[in-house]
């Protein structure tokens, strides 16, 4: 009669009995957020660093925090990116899940150590395709996916048209979101065409999307505040009245 190893059994066993980790380990969220920051010629240092801080004050806001807890899974993963030409799409903060006071505060910390790296005339629709493959690449699942894009113009010098990268973003059930950046310091419109228009003409697109106005320096947190919360809660405006 065969004697049976009990070492031999108990290792057979485990291979028919493990756990699925990767299953296990997967991060689940309500949303899944990149954050796409206009980086290109007409923004400066100085303007770079004022986005940063009017991101980092919008996401740390009591307001934006409650509507995350309050939200599904009580939690939504974020990145933020800087982008240029088409060449040139710099992750700031990479993906973090903010569930808390803590981890936003994180988030608005880590955001305004980096140096500036992306520059160059606008890629609009390189932007755009860089977010998709974000969200498309990391180890997270969500309910919903959202790219939210600000610019101060609705041109696109290189890379993809923006038509193209859009219809590609929202083929793949992400929605594109805009902020449109007005003069910031004279609250002025272009001159030669409504860029509240253009963004809905031809960026944003997907399931709600929204367009919301930074009109000047004074209102850019409180813009970013209100289209953070409008993403977290999927209630897109009904209206574009300015940021209270």
């Amino acid at each position: 009669m065969l004697r049976r190893n009990p070492i031999v059994f108990l290792l057979l066993l485990s291979c028919f009995w493990s756990p699925v980790t990767n299953a296990q380990e997967r991060v689940e969220v309500g949303l899944e957020l990149v954050l796409l920051a206009d980086a290109t010629g007409s923004i400066d240092d100085a303007e770079i660093l004022f986005q940063r801080e009017g991101y980092a004050k919008a996401i740390t806001n009591p307001d934006v925090i409650s509507a995350i807890t309050t939200s599904i899974y009580g939690k939504i993963a974020v990145t933020y990116v800087e982008w240029g030409d088409s060449s040139s799409q710099d992750v700031v903060v990479g993906w973090q899940i903010v569930d808390s006071e803590e981890s936003a505060q994180k988030f608005a910390s880590d955001l305004l150590l980096p140096p500036r790296r992306a520059r160059g005339y606008n890629a609009i629709g390189s932007a755009l395709l860089f977010g998709k493959s974000l969200i498309e690449n990391n180890e997270i699942w969500s309910f919903r996916q959202v790219i939210d894009i600000s610019a101060d113009s609705a041109n696109n010098w290189s890379g993809p048209p923006i038509e193209l990268a859009r219809d590609e973003v929202v083929s793949a059930n992400i929605t594109i979101n805009g902020l449109a950046v007005l003069c910031r310091y004279c609250s002025g419109r272009p001159n030669n065409y409504d860029l509240e228009a253009a963004f809905s003409e031809l960026i944003i697109g997907g399931n709600g999307a929204f367009v919301i106005t930074a009109d000047n320096s004074n209102t850019f947190a409180n813009a970013v505040r209100k289209k953070l919360i409008l993403e977290i809660a999927d209630n897109p405006p009904t209206d574009r009245s300015p940021p209270e």
